[in-house]
């Protein structure tokens, strides 16, 4: 229709351009065979064309722009509802566990029995090897068969001499002999017991590291033992977070490696600051359910610091900032019949942010309505259609 319109008027404007030409009529022109003439009339009709095109270009705008097919943008909204929002700091640190140490021998010599092997659950206590005691059991067997004999002769000294019978000295000598060989029997049975090799705690054989036949000597690795039972995170947190820490808080922890996410519970908070960093060390209790967790995997602290039960949350692509720094976002009211509304910009003010959404402080109340896709381009007040989903 609007091109109809258009065509129409190019063609009355022309016949009334032509029909009024300051050479005359265009066929007496054309007529009098005179081309300087014709040239003439040719130029004057061109100039009057162009100016008609763009006469025709400026209604066609205007038509435009109040005709019935206008678009306004589309936009898609959403209503604000007030929600909990929780913000956490998020800290790298290390699992561990204090029970994960090498075993060494505390005596010298030949290694005769290797009882257990890598990957072995062992008790608290159990052997797990022993060394030749050279000739040691038959030194303790000889001082045990002595003490015997001086505690029986001290026990007839004591008899006689609680009877008045004998010599104080003699009573002495008996005690001391005997208390002597119960020295000597304890101290051969303490380097006798350094011959066996026992495990600490209850754990895993992580790695055996020497054989059957080879000669060992104290500070040698004999066996690598591991227990997944207590297993815990340690982190370095910076400083300004030593106020929101409790021993017992919650934290969650995730390990990459895993995939996997687990609670911990703070069991101990450092008390002194790093100068170095501005850190201070804690201490995360970790539960081993599934028995997954390895010393020295990289884990990925949660921490809460913030909460705000009744928070308003927007996406965080909507803001926009404008020239002064400030933060902005489209609002409307409720859209017509036709779905359309008129866009008003707001200021903000943001809080905290966490993955896709942010907090807003101020500036937007419950029950607004906010427009989260087409607002990068709008105008204040301009025009919107509204999508509804």
């Amino acid at each position: 229709m609007k091109k109809v319109f258009s065509i129409t008027i190019l063609t009355l404007l022309l016949v009334a351009c032509s029909g009024e030409n300051k050479t005359g009529n265009l066929d007496e022109v054309i007529q009098s065979k005179d081309l300087e003439k014709i040239k003439s009339s040719r130029e004057s009709v061109h100039k009057e064309y162009e100016k008609l095109v763009a006469d025709l270009a400026k209604l066609d705008k205007a038509i435009a722009a109040l005709g019935p097919n206008k678009k306004n943008p589309l936009v898609q909204t959403i209503t604000l509802k007030d929600t909990l929002f929780t913000h956490y700091i998020e800290i790298q640190g290390n699992v561990d566990t204090k029970e994960n140490i090498m075993i060494s021998p505390e005596y010298s010599g030949i290694l005769t029995q290797v009882n257990v092997k890598a990957g072995q659950r062992v008790s608290k206590g159990q052997v797990l090897a022993r060394i030749d005691d050279g000739g040691m059991s038959s030194q303790l067997a000889q001082a045990e068969t002595q003490l015997a004999l001086a505690k029986t002769t001290f026990e007839k000294q004591k008899n006689l001499w609680d009877q008045k019978i004998g010599s104080e000295i003699q009573y002495l000598q008996a005690k001391t002999s005997m208390e002597s060989q119960q020295k000597m029997v304890a101290q051969i049975k303490s380097q006798l017991n350094k011959t066996v090799v026992t495990a600490p705690f209850s754990g895993t054989i992580d790695d055996v590291l020497i054989e059957k036949g080879k000669v060992v000597a104290p500070g040698m690795e004999l066996f690598r033992i591991v227990n997944l039972t207590n297993m815990y995170v340690t982190a370095n947190v910076p400083e300004n977070y030593i106020g929101q820490l409790k021993v017992g808080a919650i934290v969650d922890v995730y390990l990459n490696s895993l995939g996997k996410n687990y609670k911990g519970k703070v069991r101990q908070i450092g008390n002194y600051i790093n100068p170095n960093n501005r850190t201070f060390g804690i201490e995360i209790a970790l539960p081993n359910p599934d028995n997954l967790l390895r010393p020295n995997q990289v884990a990925v602290l949660k921490i809460e610091d913030y909460k705000n039960p009744k928070a308003l949350l927007l996406p965080e692509n909507i803001i926009q900032e404008i020239a002064d720094g400030s933060k902005v976002i489209y609002v409307i009211e409720k859209a017509d019949s036709k779905n359309n509304a008129k866009a008003t910009r707001k200021t903000i003010e943001i809080g905290y942010t966490s993955g896709a959404f942010v907090e807003v402080k101020s500036g937007l109340q419950v029950g607004e309505i906010v427009i989260t896709e087409g607002g990068k381009a709008l105008k204040d007040g301009q025009t919107v259609e509204v999508i509804k989903l």
